[in-house]
């Protein structure tokens, strides 16, 4: 079953897309999955998120490291 209702997708599934994009690890069925239901907004918006968490997080962890 496949929905093609194109008015988004929960967070979790946004978060989950975006962390595995990062990762470079995915399932066939996880992409096509995500491109049935996620917005290009939804993941650009997902995106910038996880990337300013990334930043943040090995600042932090080097910022602890280095005191």
């Amino acid at each position: 079953m496949t929905n093609n209702n194109k008015s988004g997708a929960s967070v979790f599934q946004v978060a989950k897309a975006v962390i595995s994009a990062f990762m470079g690890i995915r399932k066939k069925s996880d992409l096509e999955n995500d491109a049935a239901n996620l917005t290009p907004a939804q993941v650009i918006i997902g995106g910038i998120i996880g990337a300013i968490l990334f930043v943040v997080t090995i600042l932090f962890i080097v910022n602890i490291i280095v005191d």
